[in-house]
């Protein structure tokens, strides 16, 4: 039986990298969004420049259900490479949309799906006036043309999104819409009917928008007050480093003098890139850099310094698949224990982690504020499902009345009064000591930054009281910390139960859906997302509240679970890890799945 569904289904592309094929894929989603539905979009691309398989992912759901979901209702298939991977991938009763210029020789073929061939390449080639690299491009916008026929696509939607796109370009806006017509007509005559899958214009996205992470949090970045940005290029961060960029070239130019009012390095590697973000905030700036898991473990040593020398600093950690090179385009959270304890000797590091791009913007511009106030470094610590993926979410605010908070900064007038000034020491018991910034006054206020052993006056030593000492008020200050950090969010259950989840990232928009799942089979549980480190004291209080708890996480050594058992001193033996590593997005039906298992076989247990 066919699938028959309207605005709740999964599309996804088999293309070849370097085809052309995402802005027809993209253009698609936009489509889809333009109706009033909402859409998940995933791109799975491969770590090299041209060659090899990628897909793109889209989920239509009217429900707002914004994880992936697993499984493919309508796959377009125009990677042959790839032909019996993407075939297998398609549900009991989906559909399969390929290129039929040449019959199916040899191929695969499934009898429990609708076959939706659209000669793409003998249609390409009418394009009058085009060259063969023009017509394989254009073939990614006939199949699109193709799917608004089957799926029922508004023609105004279509034709506004490629003026937008082709804007000030006649002559490629008449070539789309040309290859949009082609597939429109061919898929109206000759498959009328046979796809049951249809779009239906709605009212349920709202004024959200659809941005990345990487872009949300880039303009978080200028927001927050940062004029620096030292980096190197890596997989999947390069891309917040250049929004940044585009964003300062808007908002940090001066209008009179055409000046830029910012810097930004590309340095020689990410040591360097560090070095130099560790120098500009020691000067006053508010700076920061992009990396990967591999640039966290190279920047080690650099994080030692600025964490026991306490100069401030924003690190961006957009999370991969590792270890060594792993799988640069594949998402995880796999860098949790590195930054929790990144350097050598004993240090502890504040890592905050946004759900979606609206909590990359704010948590981006508000890291500048922490990383001054606890003069340390902060990492914000986003998924590469967040991070370069395009989201649908709430539309980015900002209080224009926001002062920036600069923490600790003892001033010229205070010096000149006579207020006494101790680089390292604790005068008003929080552990977060007083500081000065070079130039603020001529002979007063001065101190030596190092990274070698020193006393609450910055004077070198190698006591070990005045050691012990500053390591014991660094201590102090991390608990500080918690009380500065974004909290945790708690969510109960309709009614009461001793079972809990523990959650953070992206893996939030698959649990929303995964609870109303298991609610739906009488299944409860009470969850809480993290939102940072160094934990709140209501993660113990939670965990206390529940016989067991669930920690999802997407890696394979539970490594959230084990930063937990280590800070909160709890018995391991509470949780229940469900643990998602493959590269992909984590899902609702994996959630769903995992829980429902575990409690059944708890319930039987007890029964016994």
């Amino acid at each position: 039986m066919p699938i028959s569904a309207t605005n709740d289904f999964v599309v996804k592309f088999a293309n070849v990298n370097g085809s052309g094929s995402a802005s027809a894929n993209e253009l698609f989603a936009r489509c889809v969004l333009r109706m009033g539905v909402p859409v998940a979009s995933r791109n799975i691309f491969p770590s090299n420049i041209q060659g090899l398989p990628t897909w793109y992912e889209v989920r239509v759901s009217g429900e707002n259900w914004l994880g992936r979901r697993g499984g493919v209702d309508l796959m377009v298939a125009m990677n042959p490479q790839t032909w019996n991977k993407d075939l297998a991938e398609i549900e009991r009763g989906g559909y399969l949309l390929y290129d039929s210029t040449k019959p199916l020789t040899g191929q695969k073929i499934r009898d429990d799906i609708t076959l939706l061939g659209v000669p793409l390449t003998t249609l390409s080639n009418t394009l009058e006036g085009t060259i063969p690299r023009e017509r394989q491009l254009l073939k990614n916008v006939i199949y699109l043309g193709a799917l608004s026929a089957l799926l029922g696509f508004e023609a105004e939607v279509v034709e506004s999104l490629i003026g937008e796109q082709f804007k000030g370009k006649d002559k490629l806006i008449k070539l789309n819409m040309k290859a949009v017509e082609l597939g429109h007509n061919y898929a109206s005559q000759n498959l009328a009917g046979k796809c049951q899958l249809k779009v239906a214009r709605s009212d349920k996205v709202g004024n959200r928008i659809f941005i990345a992470g990487n872009d949300a949090a880039g303009l978080g970045c200028v927001y927050g007050g940062a004029t620096v940005c030292a980096w190197y290029p890596i997989t999947p961060s390069t891309s917040l480093a250049e929004a940044f960029t585009a964003h300062c070239k808007k908002f940090r130019v001066d209008p009179v003098t055409k000046q830029n009012k910012f810097a930004i390095v590309q340095a020689e590697d990410e040591i360097a890139a560090i070095g130099m973000v560790i120098g500009a905030n020691w000067n006053g700036a508010r700076a920061f850099t992009a990396t990967s898991g591999p640039g966290i473990s190279l920047m080690q040593e650099f994080f030692g310094l600025a964490y026991y020398a306490e100069v401030p600093a924003v690190i961006f950690d957009i999370q991969r698949g590792g270890p060594s090179t792993g799988m640069p385009t594949r998402t995880q959270q796999s860098d949790i224990l590195l930054a929790a304890y990144a350097s050598h000797g004993d240090t502890k590091h504040v890592l905050i982690f946004p759900e979606n791009p609206r909590e990359a913007f704010e948590f981006a511009a508000q890291a500048f504020d922490l990383a001054e106030r606890l003069q340390t470094p902060i990492f914000v610590m986003m998924d590469l499902d967040i991070g370069m993926n395009d989201w649908l979410c709430e539309p980015l605010t900002w209080d224009d009345s926001r002062a920036y908070d600069r923490g600790k900064v003892m001033t010229a007038e205070e010096l000149d009064a006579g207020k006494q000034f101790a680089r390292y020491l604790d005068v008003d018991g929080d552990a977060i000591p007083y500081r000065t910034l070079p130039g603020e006054h001529p002979t007063k206020g001065t101190f030596f930054t190092r990274g070698s052993s020193h006393d609450a006056y910055a004077r070198y030593s190698e006591e070990g009281k005045d050691y012990t000492e500053v390591m014991q008020r660094l201590l102090r200050k991390f608990e500080t910390a918690k009380r500065m950090v974004p909290q945790p969010v708690v969510r109960k259950a309709p009614v009461a139960t001793r079972w809990g989840a523990i959650y953070c990232g992206s893996t939030s928009v698959a649990m929303d859906e995964a609870l109303a799942a298991l609610e739906a089979q009488g299944l409860h549980l009470d969850v809480l997302r993290i939102r940072a480190f160094p934990f709140a004291d209501s993660v113990s209080d939670f965990i206390a509240a529940h016989d067991q708890v669930f920690l999802l996480e997407q890696n394979r050594d539970a490594q959230m679970l084990k930063l937990i058992v280590n800070e909160c001193a709890i018995d391991p033996a509470r949780f229940i890890s469900i643990l998602h590593y493959d590269g992909a997005p984590i899902t609702a039906r994996f959630i769903t799945a995992a829980i429902a298992e575990r409690m059944a076989v708890t319930r039987k247990e007890a029964a016994e």
